[in-house]
This record gives C-alpha cells, structure tokens and sequence, in this order.
C-alpha cells in the first residue's frame, strides 16, 4: 500500500510538472538592426547579422506563444532594402504559428519618420501610435513608443493618458496576474554610448512602480544585458538582438545586478510559474555554435 501510495505521489507530481513545463512561454528581444557603417568607426562588429538570424531561429525552436521586440527592429526603416531578412525570420514565425510584436526604436523612425513608420506597421499591423496590449497566459505585455522627440505634445499626451488608464484597468482585472511594460529606450542604463530615457523616466515609469502588478519593466537601445532593482521593482536592459555591442562605464551610474553577465547577444524567455514570472535570458554562446541558457531568476 505504502509503495503505491509513494508510486501515485510520484506521477502526480511528474504530471504537475510537466504541465508547468507546457506553459506558454513569452519570447523578448531588441536591437536586431543591422550595424551602420557609421556605428562601426566607433564599435567592434562581431557576425551581427548572423547573431540575428540565430536569434530569430533559437525562438523558432522554442516555440513560444508570442515574441515581442523592442525596437530598432531594423537599422533603417524608412529603407524597404533593411527589412529583406527580417522579413524571412518573421515569415518563418508566421509559418510556425508564432505572433511577432513590436513597438517602434529610434531606428525605424531616423531620418524619414513617416516611411519608417510605415513600413514597420506593414510587418506590425497590430501596431497602435497610442500603445497597445497583449495577453498571454494572464500576462499582460504593455507596449508604448519612447520616440518623444519625433512625436507631437497631443500624441505624448494621449499615450500618457492610454498606458496610465491601462495600467489601472489590467491592476483590476482579476484575470491578470502579472503586467509586463515595455519600450525601446532605457530608463537606466551604464552604457557609454546612448544615454537613460528622462523621457520614459518621466511619462512610464511612475505608473509602473505604483501599480500592484507591474513586476518587470522591459528596455533595449543600449547594446547591453543590465538588470535594476528600483522599489523592489525589476527593470532589465535587452539589448542584444544583433546590433553592435556597447561598452559600460566601469564605474557605475545605477547599480547593475549583471554586472558579471555580459553576453554580447541575448534575448529573454519568461514563463508563468503560479505567483512569480520566471525569466531566463538566452545567451549566444561566444563560437557561434548555438545558445545556452545564461542567467535565471525569477520577479513577483
């Protein structure tokens, strides 16, 4: 009796398990530009390009249930040329039944806002100027543009007054357990070459420290890995989806806590494990043979 008693405990727990591994999985990048000759005079380039489509082909595998990017899709996008691979990776995705989001970078918007925000909501339809939001497995990803200067007073103020109503609606609906924001440019970040966004300091961050459910603020436009804690909250720099990597000022502005976790490319995978969100940044190993699981922790 003991035996079988032990024997069904065993399977149940395997079966809880397993479920849990069946999860939906959410998939996070940035910055999978092109490197521009002018990046180059300053920055070491590493088989950037490469180190994208590898990306792109390590989500693929991993099958998540929806891969959000966080700008600077492509390096020019006003210029239907830079969007050619990106176009194939997306195809791909499509094709495997995997939604691709993303929010506008400084990138798309350079030197012809229009086209650029043209040609982007053609691969990005669900795009919305204002800000817009997805659900995957009661998790909500918040998504807004952090481009301030290419944007009107109107249009910053009618997506300041959006994301705040969306957050208090998601932190009443009791069928959201977790809320997820994320933009391009980084509110904190140690990184030499782009500087933090007072901007998304200002009009984003407030409202994700106040609300009850907001646990991860999500970042790119510095080239980095760089984890925060501001008010016992987690806010993560992503930025190694393929552009050049950036380097830190050795002496820190805002305390990392990946200080030792540098990975020249990366990208995120989060999954819901009852009251926390577990998070798992995927590293391109240095040889370019493949991706290994990096750093791990977990935000409730």
């Amino acid at each position: 009796m003991r035996r079988f008693i032990c024997a069904f405990i065993f399977s149940l727990v395997t079966c809880v398990a397993s479920a849990q591994q069946k999860k939906p999985v959410i998939a996070f990048a940035s910055d999978t530009q092109q490197p521009m000759w002018v990046e180059k005079i300053l920055l070491r380039s590493n088989h950037n390009e490469k180190a994208t489509e590898m990306i792109f082909k390590d989500v693929d595998k991993e099958h998540p249930s929806g891969f959000f990017i966080l700008g600077d899709v492509v390096s020019l996008g006003y210029k239907n040329r830079t969007w050619t691979a990106v176009d194939t990776y997306i195809k791909q995705c499509a094709k495997d039944s995997i939604p691709v989001y993303a929010t506008l970078g400084n990138h798309e918007v350079m030197f012809n806002t229009k086209k650029g925000t043209s040609n982007f909501k053609l691969r990005f339809p669900m795009y919305n100027p204002a800000g817009y939001m997805e659900i995957i497995d009661s998790v909500a990803v918040v998504l807004v543009n952090s481009n301030f200067s290419k944007m009107t007073t109107a249009e910053i103020l009618a997506q300041d007054n959006w994301y705040t109503g969306m957050i208090e609606k998601l932190d009443k609906d009791a069928a959201i357990k977790f809320i997820i924001v994320g933009c391009h440019h980084s509110p904190y970040t140690n990184s030499k070459i782009v500087k933090p966004s007072m901007g998304v300091r200002q009009n984003f961050v407030p409202a994700f420290f106040n609300s009850k459910k907001c646990v991860l603020f999500l970042s790119g436009h510095s080239h980095n890995f760089e984890r925060f804690n501001m008010q016992g909250k987690c806010l993560l720099v992503i930025g190694g989806g393929g552009g050049l990597h950036q380097p830190l000022y050795t002496k820190e502005i805002t305390h990392d806590l990946a200080a030792t976790y540098k990975p020249a490319f990366h990208y995120l995978l989060i999954r819901r494990f009852q009251d926390s969100l577990q998070i798992i940044s995927r590293q391109l190993k240095p040889d370019f043979s493949g991706f290994g699981n990096g750093m791990a922790f977990s935000v409730k």
